[in-house]
């Protein structure tokens, strides 16, 4: 590390220093959030909507991040982003989705117009105002920087920035090959949760609170890393082959009722008639067996239903994967067989933060399914919310209050499992710091290393 980048990072306050440290006040300190919206997502790529949200012209939804509104819209030239005011007076353009038809956007203040295309196209009392404010230059739409992956629109109001796919590094080709860019969403959850927008995130960056906060989950794995000296799996209790394979199927049933995409139920149905499979007689040689013939049978189902499926057992052997993939910031992804779960963090104040949830999966293209335009919005208590998210949920209020509590200065990571948590927060350092793009991009294509990661060397 140069002296120029550690004199620049220890400005920043509450820095991390020792990655197994990270200091409390970053979760709650009001200094620490301002410089968060002031150096960091001003410069970042940020998931700004699913393109099926806008699947026709003139289609259009907001995206807001803090105190920043940018309208996605679909023209006939593709999908556009453009900052959310009006040129004349300031007054948002739109509130949430809709279509701006043939007439566009007007402004509901003064009448002011624009097509889909960000052009101006109307001023009432044109001649009331100087010629030099009307040049086009100066009122048609300022636009944000937009660009694509994973079927999504990305947005980035740094235009110096990397681009996104440079950005996100090696995870583009894992996901890829798994055809993220054809998932369809099953449902779209939101809630507010009165919790910081990086300890949401934390709690699904390691598995080491399944015991715990998942038990339902925990009693059925079959396998488990905690508690061995030398970090090897071994099995959580004693059964034959036939058991081995039953209580996977359970599992994996279990995943789907609590959380839907991370196990599509069109998977279950596939795997519950695995049921009666001959098996070895070695229960580790029986799961082997299972996952294979799973995969495979996953792969040819969704072919015959005509859905857009992958090789699950040919990708999954050349284009390993975490069960939860990051892209810094904000953005999750969280693969099994062939159908994904997806997260969504936003900040909302130090203490308070947007979290939705999509179910995802790869769909029939002429399959007619009534995709939501919008979350269902719920209290983060809600009983509503499928089993997972719902315990997730009831530990990180409780967590955002303890921070306060007196005496406790730091979170204490584990080196191994917790690792993730270090890595994109000494990223976050990296970004109030000021660093330059090609520093923070290698760092981010390393942050970006999925689920259990152990703590990296990011590059500063």
């Amino acid at each position: 590390m140069t002296q120029d980048v550690q004199a620049a990072l220890e400005q920043v306050p509450f820095q991390v220093t020792e990655p197994k440290l990270i200091p409390a006040q970053r979760y709650y300190d009001e200094a620490f959030f301002k410089l968060e919206n002031e150096k960091l997502w001003p410069r970042v790529w940020q998931m700004a909507c699913r393109l099926e949200e806008i699947p026709h012209i003139g289609d259009y939804t907001e995206y807001t991040i803090l105190d920043r509104s940018v309208i996605v819209v679909r023209t006939k030239d593709g999908v556009k982003a453009f900052h959310n005011a009006c040129r004349h007076r300031g007054v948002q353009l739109v509130e949430g989705p809709g279509n701006c038809g043939k007439t566009g956007f007007i402004c509901p203040f003064h009448g002011w117009r624009w097509s889909a295309e960000g052009k101006n196209t109307f001023v009432f009392g044109k001649a009331i105002f100087d010629e030099a404010l009307l040049d086009h230059a100066q009122i048609d739409l300022p636009q944000v920087r937009c660009e694509f992956w994973a079927g999504c629109a990305f947005i980035n109001f740094d235009d110096d920035a990397p681009g996104l796919i440079e950005s996100l590094g090696p995870v583009v080709d894992i996901l890829d090959a798994r055809h993220v860019d054809r998932l369809k969403m099953d449902w779209w959850y939101g809630t507010v949760l009165p919790t910081n927008w990086k300890l949401a995130m934390e709690a699904f960056m390691e598995g080491y609170h399944v015991m715990r906060t998942h038990p339902q989950l925990h009693d059925l794995m079959p396998m488990s890393s905690y508690g061995t000296d030398g970090g090897e799996a071994i099995p959580t209790r004693n059964m034959d082959s036939r058991m081995m394979v039953n209580n996977m199927i359970d599992f994996y049933a279990r995943l789907s009722t609590g959380m839907a995409g991370m196990v599509h139920e069109t998977e279950v149905a596939v795997l519950e008639r695995l049921r009666d499979m001959e098996v070895p007689e070695d229960p580790m040689h029986a799961l082997g067996a299972f996952f294979a013939k799973a995969q495979a049978d996953i792969t040819a189902d969704g072919l015959a239903r005509g859905a857009p499926m992958f090789d699950i057992p040919k990708v999954n052997q050349e284009k390993p994967f975490h069960d939860v993939e990051f892209m810094f910031p904000h953005f999750f992804l969280l693969p099994s067989f062939a159908a994904m779960s997806s997260y969504r963090i936003r900040p909302l104040t130090a203490e308070t933060c947007l979290f939705e949830i999509w179910s995802l999966v790869l769909r029939p293209e002429d399959e007619e399914f009534d995709t939501p335009r919008a979350p269902t919005m719920l209290p983060y208590d809600s009983e509503a919310f499928p089993e997972i998210p719902m315990q997730d949920y009831s530990n990180l209020p409780r967590q955002q209050r303890g921070l306060h509590a007196g005496g406790f200065t730091h979170m204490r990571l584990s080196h191994e499992q917790e690792g993730m948590i270090s890595n994109y927060q000494r990223l976050v350092d990296g970004y109030l710091a000021g660093l330059d793009d090609e520093t923070l991009r290698k760092g981010q294509n390393a942050v970006n290393s999925g689920y259990n990661a152990p703590i990296l060397d990011i590059g500063f």
